[in-house]
């Protein structure tokens, strides 16, 4: 499941990038990057460089990347003219990805396309919805990351997970559009990112946290071989313990929420009835 979200998170963040997926599988893209992007992802200063100042025709590369281990690469790499890459939670590449999103632009606000087949009817009204993806690593001896999105809707409070999933089946534009109106929000923005941040923080809490009863366990184990290394002292040394130090860090249970990106979306369609409605669009 974790790979079917990076999957889905690279396909529309080069979409929204000006980088066409030119073929796609359930387990690889093989993208078509725009200048900007094979700028900012593919290391060739010196090749834009050049070609900037000879006013030539740039040239960016197509870019494969395998999002599942079992797509078979072998197969995939004969296909295209570069080795495909394979991309998975903690790889540089999506890190980068990941920081290039902030600096792209960390918030957006969009409103939802709406298809008037009657325009005699009032102004239709656009709720606001605050969405926050959100990147949560458990780290102990071993690393594991997840994408967690939520959407909390600002008039009501209602908070839907797996919110980034459904504003993919949203028609959205930056403008307002006509024969529409926002909804005054009762809570405002910065509470909302409270909100959010604190029941992410209860999710995470009533999680099986097996991990870290085991990175425990295991961190008192050391920490008593590490004794017995020393039980002829009568003085422990300092080498005992930055030792020890050393293994604190290494096992004890951390875990980290780390904000990708979010925005302001207008909805006039709950995004629960969403998938429906674009069906009949």
């Amino acid at each position: 499941m974790l790979q079917e979200d990076v999957h889905k998170y690279l396909k529309t963040f080069f979409d929204e990038n000006d980088s066409p997926v030119l073929e796609e599988s359930p387990g690889h893209l093989h993208i078509q990057l725009s200048v900007d992007m094979d700028k900012a992802l593919m290391n060739r200063p010196f090749y834009w460089q050049y070609l900037e100042k000879i006013g030539g025709v740039p040239n960016p590369w197509k870019m494969t990347v395998v999002t599942d281990e079992n797509a078979a690469p072998e197969d995939i790499n004969k296909r295209y003219e570069r080795k495909a890459e394979a991309i998975h939670f903690g790889s540089p590449r999506l890190h980068q990805v990941f920081n290039l999103t902030k600096e792209l632009g960390s918030h957006v606000r969009m409103y939802e396309k709406v298809a008037r087949n009657n325009l005699s009817v009032q102004s239709l009204p656009l709720q606001p919805w605050l969405n926050m993806n959100m990147k949560i690593s458990y780290e102990a001896e071993k690393k594991r990351d997840r994408l967690f999105s939520v959407g909390l809707c600002l008039t009501n409070g209602e908070m839907i997970e797996g919110f980034y999933n459904h504003l993919k089946f949203y028609p959205l534009e930056p403008e307002i559009p006509d024969y529409c109106f926002t909804v005054s929000p009762l809570i405002r923005p910065v509470s909302g990112v409270e909100r959010i941040r604190e029941q992410t923080e209860r999710l995470i809490r009533q999680e099986n946290h097996t991990w870290a009863e085991e990175a425990f366990a295991k961190m008192r184990e050391d920490i008593e071989l590490l004794r017995g290394f020393y039980s002829d002292s009568e003085e422990l040394p300092d080498s005992y313990h930055s030792e020890k130090e050393a293994i604190e860090r290494q096992y004890s249970p951390v875990v980290t929420i780390s904000v990708i990106n979010g925005g302001l979306f207008y909805l006039h369609q709950h995004p629960l009835n969403v998938k429906r409605f674009r069906q009949h669009w």
